[in-house]
Formats: C-alpha cells, structure tokens, sequence
C-alpha cells in the first residue's frame, strides 16, 4: 500500500466511547491526527468528536459505530475503512467479567473473549497484511497489567490478556525478523478509572477509591499511550511495585 501525506493520515482507535479510548483520542487531536473513532454509542462518539474539534478544528474526525462482539460487523467495518491511509491502528475494545470462574456470566465471558481476543486478533491481522511494509505505521493492541501476572477473581479476564500480550509480542518479533516497516506495541494499563468497573461487575456505578489504594486516571494511561506511540519498544506496562509506566523489549520467551 502506498504511503501518503501525513495530513491524509489517520488514527483509528476501537472503544473510543469512554475510557482510554476516548482521552486517547483527544490526545492525538492535541497532535492534529485525523481520527476515526470505533465504538457502539453513538451519542458517546458525536460528543468526542465535538471535543475533539474544540481542540484542533482542521483535522478530520470519522465516526464508525460498530458491536465488535459480532465478528461479521468486525470484517464489515475494516472492510469501510479500505479508502483511508490508517497509519496508527489501536486496539483499545475490551471487557472484563469480575468474579470467579463458577460465578462468572457464561453469557458475559463469551461476549469478553468474542471482543477481547477473536476481534483484536481479526483486526490485527487484517490490519498487517495491508500496512505491513508502509512506513510509519504501528499496531498498538491494549492489554492488561492482568496480562502478564494471573489475578485472582478475574482469571478469565486475566486469560484473554495473556493472550493479547503474547500475540502482540510475537508479531511483534515477527514483523521485526521480516524486517517489515510496521511497529506492533502492547500497552499493558494497571487499574485504571473508566467504566470497566461497573461494566465488569455488572453494576450502575464502581468505586475505584474504595476497591484500589492506586489507580490512574484514563487521561494518565491516554498519556502513556502516546509514550509507546513514539517511543522504538514493544512493551508499555505500569510496574505493579512502584505503579510507574515504563517502556521495555518484549517480556516472554520468544522462540523463532
């Protein structure tokens, strides 16, 4: 795929309506990328996009409403997404599903592994096929700090993490033996103030003072994104011992 101009140039970012999602792309509006902003509520994303324009009116903002837990809407909407240069895709769409295994929703975890494995993995791989060698391109696919240590009541949440970690640290070693121009990155947030709380708790509001003596704010973990976005690692994980963000090589053992 032939690369463009910078300005015709965008971000696309899946659960933009809230969350990390939606401070991210008001971060890279602070940086005037066009962006295309992925979610289900559309009221949710028309007042982004109206924020977004408040801090840099010239840039492009497309809206696309899509139920990543559907895998035909997962291939309909990169399909509508063929006519613009992305060069920055993030994989910020997830669910968790509090509780242990015997108590979990059945119905709510296989929503959660539909989103947070099988839809990242489409995109993903759809997204490298077209953008593989196109320079300055990054694939950044949101984990878990959950994702690298197995945290009780939360075992399958925490399984699906694992997951998008090791995927996206293998492709990443892929791409680099292949030499490609593409980037894959992993953001690994610790807890983190959004709606993923009261989403996974089934619950109409979660207090995250009462449940973590630290956490960060979902504008510090949009902040922390733009740190891996530019930085040359692979890894950007919040260290559960200090709770600072740091950016690394790859974590597990990789055999090629």
């Amino acid at each position: 795929m032939e690369n463009k101009e910078a300005k015709n140039s965008y971000v696309a970012i899946t659960g933009a309506s809230s969350g990390i999602g939606y401070d991210a792309a008001k971060a890279f509006a602070g940086r005037h990328k066009n962006l295309i902003i992925i979610a289900r509520r559309k009221e949710n994303l028309e007042k982004l996009r109206e924020e977004i324009l408040k801090i840099s009116p010239s840039i492009d903002v497309v809206i696309k409403l899509a139920d990543l837990s559907d895998m035909e809407n997962v291939y309909k909407l990169y399909e509508s997404l063929k006519t613009y240069h992305i060069d920055t895709w993030i994989n910020n769409a997830g669910l968790g599903n509090y509780g242990t295994v015997a108590e979990q929703s059945i119905e709510m975890t296989s929503t959660m592994l539909r989103v947070n494995i099988e839809a990242l993995t489409i995109l993903s791989a759809l997204y490298v096929k077209d953008y593989k060698d196109v320079d300055g391109t990054q694939l950044i696919n949101v984990s878990s700090g959950a994702g690298y240590i197995v945290v009780g009541g939360v075992v399958a949440y925490s399984a699906t993490k694992f997951y998008v970690s090791a995927f996206t640290e293998g492709l990443a070693r892929e791409l680099q033996a292949d030499k490609s121009k593409l980037q894959a990155k992993v953001l690994a947030p610790a807890a983190t103030e959004t709606e993923f709380g009261a989403v996974a708790t089934n619950a109409e509001a979660y207090d995250y003072e009462k449940n973590f003596s630290r956490y960060h704010t979902s504008e510090q973990m949009a902040g922390f994104l733009l740190d891996l976005y530019d930085s040359s690692e692979t890894v950007g994980i919040v260290d559960l011992a200090d709770f600072k963000f740091k950016l690394m090589s790859p974590k597990f053992q990789y055999e090629g």
